[in-house]
């Protein structure tokens, strides 16, 4: 018996992102807002950190409709609606509950059903992760639009007296939606994990014990803070330029560079381990926004392109890291 041959779909041979969106809290938190419960000031927070404020969510609000706002935005961009979505990919270490997906309940709200939807875990990283899994999914053939975004709702989990990492954080959502190109518009993925240094950032204890223990109290995030900047500036920055040299350019070709805005000091850091041009301008909303983990990029990044910074066709270098640790970085043309 003669079996036979199966069909194997295929796509178009170029991708870009069509369109993006963004939303951020809407209550404005300031250093003096928060500088007493960790013995702090606005002066050593700024000097830290570069966080003049964070935006914060309110408690009627919760990550998924941060994540329906921005995914809104990013259809309108792109000049399409729910319908033309055929997968939600959605990036956050914030949603509560293990099943469903939410993104399975974005799509469904925002009139992409059926789409194929489902999370991914890579924190800080999961923006950039998702870009990666959208451009294969298209150019495989899979899909022809993918909506991708990154969603946390970050103050559901802030100790307010920890000094290591909750005053970083703020919430929003950023959203993009990839499809096919005449040329090509989205670099080659360059990826990764460590492991054996999941611990440097970290939930204080498992959901599992905290109901075994109420005494723990509420889950919290830390982070080893001098470890984590040694990290993402010695070892994020070769993993950026391999990204550059991956999709056949150099720091002279591109107009910005879109780290997660996880430290203004470690963007800084960076900037000058890559050796980066003046010319290039710097995604730095970490300032007023503070860190949004997974939605930190494409909210930089739609901050940039609304204020003019960067025009539409630019080239950004985009890089995410975080907890896991994990960390992705690719070239990319802005919408």
């Amino acid at each position: 018996m003669t079996r036979p041959t199966l069909t194997q779909a295929t796509g178009p041979a170029h991708t870009r992102i069509l369109g993006i969106g963004g939303v951020r809290g809407e209550n404005v938190v300031t250093n003096d807002d928060i500088a007493g419960p960790i013995d702090s000031s606005d002066e050593w927070i700024r000097q830290r950190t570069g966080i003049v404020t964070r935006r914060r969510a309110g408690a009627d609000r919760d990550v998924i409709d941060l994540a329906v706002e921005a995914a809104n935005a990013a259809l309108a961009h792109a000049g399409l609606s729910g319908a033309d979505i055929d997968a939600v990919i959605l990036s956050t270490v914030t949603y509560f509950h293990q099943t469903p997906a939410g993104a399975a309940i974005v799509a469904d709200r925002i009139g992409a059903t059926p789409a194929a939807a489902y999370d991914i875990s890579a924190a800080c990283a999961g923006y950039c992760y998702g870009i990666g899994q959208a451009d294969a999914l298209v150019r495989a053939g899979t899909a022809r639009h993918v909506l991708v975004i990154g969603a946390e709702k970050m103050s559901d989990f802030i100790d307010p007296t920890d000094r290591s990492i909750s005053f970083l954080l703020g919430d929003g959502a950023g959203a993009v939606i990839v499809g096919p190109s005449d040329t090509p518009g989205i670099g080659p993925t360059v990826w990764g994990s460590d492991g054996a240094a999941a611990d440097k950032v970290r939930q204080t204890h498992s959901w599992l014990q905290w109901r075994e223990n109420a005494e723990l109290g509420w889950p919290t995030l830390r982070q080893e803070g001098p470890a984590v900047y040694k990290w993402a500036v010695w070892q994020m920055a070769p993993v950026a330029q391999k990204a550059l040299d991956a999709a056949g350019v150099t720091a002279d070709d591109i107009d910005a560079f879109v780290p997660h805005q996880a430290n203004m000091r470690i963007i800084d850091q960076m900037v000058k381990t890559l050796g980066l041009p003046e010319s290039v301008v710097i995604g730095r909303d970490i300032a007023d926004t503070g860190n949004t983990s997974a939605a930190s990029i494409p909210l930089a990044t739609e901050r940039l392109l609304r204020e003019g910074q960067v025009a539409s066709g630019a080239l950004a270098l985009q890089i995410g890291f975080g907890a896991g640790l994990v960390y992705a970085a690719q070239v990319v043309v802005l919408p």
